[in-house]
């Protein structure tokens, strides 16, 4: 694992691989999800080592305030543009020039921007668990502020769900607290798609955090989608998610 500016990155390199390329092939980014981390979406249920079996160079890094990674001092280091800044000083510093990415739920929504935000530099991409709107806009953050630091139950039943997940990460509660601030205040408002190749969009049958994503899905112009088992927490980690990944990033 490598620690890059608080980031910890973890790289599965096929033997004899490289973290620049493998083959000729890119490497392929997999972001994780909101209060989760690289290990427990991508690198236990196999995923990860299942795309280095194929001899691609697979980067997972865990976000701030997640898995191995130092916690946010501010909401702003945790707004949607902080993040993917963030993530692309990270693959700078590996080498890492041209990628394929995978992301999941959280790591989906900010997988969304990288091709705009590195153009040139995105090849093909998974968006796992997307919600089509922005699904902190509801939160009550002051309210989840005081839950998160020991404080009453927020009266707003929603934001009282979240602040039971944050704070179900004991100390992290303050600083997922602040990633979900960061995260609302630069609310996702997809237009149109600027990659260069359309995404591959995966939900699980019974994931009601996705439901409307067609509309999304249907104005770009040759994306999938693809629906597998699962809701919005253990799609990710099913064999036919998997399947999915490796058949949409096969070159």
């Amino acid at each position: 694992m490598r620690e890059i500016d608080g980031l910890a990155v973890r790289i599965i390199t096929p033997a004899e691989g490289d973290v620049r390329t493998t083959g000729g092939e890119p490497p392929v980014v997999l972001l994780h999800g909101f209060v989760s981390d690289g290990v427990t979406d991508w690198i236990a249920p196999g995923t990860a080592a299942a795309l280095a079996a194929t001899g691609r160079t697979v980067v997972v890094p865990d976000l701030p305030g997640h898995g191995a990674s130092a916690d946010p001092v501010t909401a702003a280091e945790m707004g949607a543009g902080a993040l993917t800044d963030r993530l692309l000083a990270a693959l700078d510093a590996l080498g890492v020039g041209e990628f394929d990415l995978v992301g999941y739920s959280l790591g989906a929504r900010l997988a969304w921007e990288f091709p705009a935000v590195a153009p040139g530099r995105v090849g093909r991409v998974v968006l796992g668990g997307l919600s089509p709107r922005e699904p902190f806009a509801a939160v009550d953050v002051e309210a989840l502020h005081r839950a998160a630091a020991g404080g009453g139950e927020p009266e707003d039943p929603f934001t009282g769900m979240v602040a039971g997940l944050v704070r179900s990460r004991g100390d992290r509660a303050p600083a997922l607290a602040r990633c979900v601030e960061g995260l609302r205040n630069t609310p996702f408002a997809p237009g149109g798609w600027a990659g260069r190749v359309a995404p591959v969009v995966v939900v699980g049958a019974d994931d009601v955090m996705t439901r409307g994503i067609e509309s999304i899905v249907a104005p770009l112009d040759g994306a999938e989608l693809v629906t597998v088992p699962g809701d919005h927490l253990g799609a990710v980690a099913g064999a036919e998610f998997r399947r999915v990944v490796l058949k949409a990033l096969a070159r």
